[in-house]
């Protein structure tokens, strides 16, 4: 007994000591990272060179930095994996006056799950205005380019290539993961309620491959974004679209020589080549082991001017990710948390104009129509313009569609004005395993929403009325907003997706331009001249609030990703997405389950 008391004694010292030891190494680490953050900002040295890594993501918002990402730039002494785009943006904008900046070079790759098509148009825009401004812009890459990397590397005043790099121009593909014969196999039925003969996001559920409606609407968006990556990129490179797609259906993937044959690179060379050529620019000695230069987020830290000090507040709220009801979490917009921020600063005074920046393929049709509403009340008080981003469709066009104005990107995905309810069963999976049901009920629908079981034709028939009922709904919303005939909304509506270009032809959408546009028509619709100031809705979380999040995030991997991975992830997000369905009603606005684009 004498031995227990001893070794139970020994062992809760050496517990008690390895968590104060812990904690104590926790405090170190959490003063080191605040001494970090809270450090002298980053200097331009004079005669540098700006460096854009593509593989930092851009988003939308500052607000969505993951906390074991800053800990880690903290305790490596490098930048954040993320950028805002609005930091991107005028960061890029300044340097062209800032005499200490000589050039700008662009390496690296964007990552598969990266910045969408309409994000980095908004980043080429400014690219562009760099190299007009006389600076040159140099690009580089030693693994391999993609269309999205060469849509921005075609900037560049000189394109180059490692020898063992490769660039690959090959067209856009839209790849479905289906789900029909798995359901099938293991027993789980899928009973579907729908409007709206695009209206693909549940084919994933109930069909082996896409239904030609699905594939055409596909077909049509691909089309746009390829036309608009072709013009932009050939026009950079003194060609023409037609030899862009001669090059994407002939060859596909190019060497460095054959790229550099057809035009769409300059030189080919070593990184140490092109750091000599950098360093002529900033008056270095060539081959010397240093390069004088500063990366994007580090020059944006150091050049943002005081803030603008004014009464009048044009707000910008960022609307990213899936819909869905309540507060949402990460990468969520939750319909009640919304609605709150527009009533409140719709009775804010000194908001004096919202601009709603969505980058969302809908969700749950209960919070969009409740967002809308919210949209409605504060777009009859005050200017609220819409600025669309990657994606803004179904319950994304739903909350958007009252705006004074919406702008979208040429590129943008939009309207899939549709609803869609799913409606499982486990009955086969079930009773292939022993397992039964038996119901008692005092009225013969009482068990109605049971998933013991398919649904009759009369309980199916109940469901469909409250899809209709919602459809219509959506279709009064955006005649009313839009000022479109009903018979012309349910026209072009019907589930179909569109592009921002074609948005705009059919009047979905007021103007094309991004968030910097959107921006500049909230300050002339509210006539605030030059007394204004932003502010940015949600605010980012600090430092203290994101090390609470800390356990269970993870960061972006920079590195290339393998094929058997990428898949994973894909079938990840498809399941993610099944998981965020929480609507009330079990009624859905959303985009197809897979609208990844490559």
């Amino acid at each position: 007994m004498r031995d227990f008391f001893k070794y139970t004694f020994a062992t809760l010292a050496g517990i008690v000591l390895f968590c104060t030891l812990g904690i104590a190494g926790l405090t170190a680490l959490l003063v080191t990272i605040a001494s970090s953050s809270s450090s002298t900002e980053p200097q331009v040295e004079a005669d540098s060179i700006l460096t854009f890594d593509l593989s930092e993501e851009i988003t939308d918002s500052s607000a969505a930095s993951e906390p074991r990402a800053i800990i880690g730039a903290a305790l490596s002494g490098g930048s954040r994996s993320s950028i805002p785009l609005r930091t991107a943006i005028e960061a890029i904008r300044r340097s062209t006056t800032d005499d200490r900046i000589k050039g700008l070079l662009l390496y690296g790759s964007i990552q598969p799950t990266g910045s969408g098509f309409a994000t980095l148009q908004e980043v080429r825009q400014a690219l562009e205005a760099f190299r007009q401004s006389g600076k040159p812009i140099f690009a580089y890459d030693d693994v391999q380019w993609q269309e999205k990397d060469y849509y921005l590397a075609s900037v560049a005043n000189t394109v180059l290539l490692n020898p063992s790099s490769l660039l690959e121009i090959n067209g856009f593909s839209s790849e479905s993961t289906f789900f029909a014969g798995a359901l099938e196999k293991y027993g789980v039925g899928i009973q579907i309620l729908r409007v709206g003969k695009f209206k693909a996001a549940t084919e994933s559920l109930t069909r082996s491959q896409s239904s030609p409606e699905a594939k055409a609407q596909t077909q049509a968006l691909l089309t746009d974004l390829w036309n608009e990556f072709a013009t932009a990129a050939a026009k950079s490179r003194k060609l023409t679209p037609q030899k862009m797609q001669e090059i994407a259906d002939r060859q596909g993937l190019l060497m460095p020589e054959e790229a550099k044959s057809v035009g769409l690179i300059d030189k080919i060379a070593y990184e140490d080549e092109i750091v000599a050529e950098l360093q002529g620019l900033t008056g270095q000695e060539k081959g010397s082991e240093t390069l004088r230069q500063i990366d994007l987020s580090n020059y944006a830290a150091a050049t943002s001017s005081a803030r603008q000090s004014s009464s009048n507040q044009v707000a910008v709220i960022y609307a990213e990710g899936d819909i869905v009801s309540g507060e949402g979490g990460t990468g969520q917009i939750g319909g009640d948390a919304l609605a709150r921020l527009l009533r409140k600063l719709r009775q804010d005074d000194s908001t004096k104009a919202v601009v709603l920046r969505v980058n969302s393929p809908g969700g749950s049709a209960t919070a969009s129509a409740l967002v809308a509403r919210e949209m409605s009340l504060t777009q009859a008080k005050k200017p609220v313009i819409v600025s669309m981003g990657t994606y803004a469709a179904s319950g994304g066009y739903q909350i958007s569609a009252n705006a004074s104005q919406i702008f979208a990107s040429p590129t943008t995905i939009t309207g899939s004005i549709g609803v869609f309810g799913v409606l499982p069963n486990v009955q086969g999976i079930s009773n292939s395993n022993g397992i039964t049901w038996d119901t008692v009920k005092t009225a013969r629908l009482a068990d109605g929403d049971t998933v013991s079981r398919p649904k009759t034709p009369e309980e199916l028939a109940i469901s469909q009325r409250v899809v209709d009922r919602i459809y219509d709904q959506f279709i009064s919303l955006v005649a009313e907003s839009r000022r479109l005939p009903k018979t012309k909304v349910a026209e072009i509506a019907q589930g179909r997706v569109w592009s921002g270009l074609q948005a705009q032809k059919i009047g979905l959408v007021d103007q094309l331009g991004g968030l910097e546009d959107a921006i500049k028509a909230a300050v002339k619709a509210a006539n605030l001249s030059d007394d204004w100031q932003i502010e940015e809705y949600p605010k980012p979380r600090s430092f203290e609030e994101q090390l609470g999040k800390l356990l269970g995030t993870s960061t972006r991997a920079t590195t290339p990703v393998d094929p058997l991975t990428q898949q994973m992830e894909k079938l990840g997000k498809d399941l993610e997405i099944l998981r965020s369905m929480n609507d009330p009603l079990g009624v859905y606005s959303r985009l197809p389950f897979n609208s990844d684009i490559r």
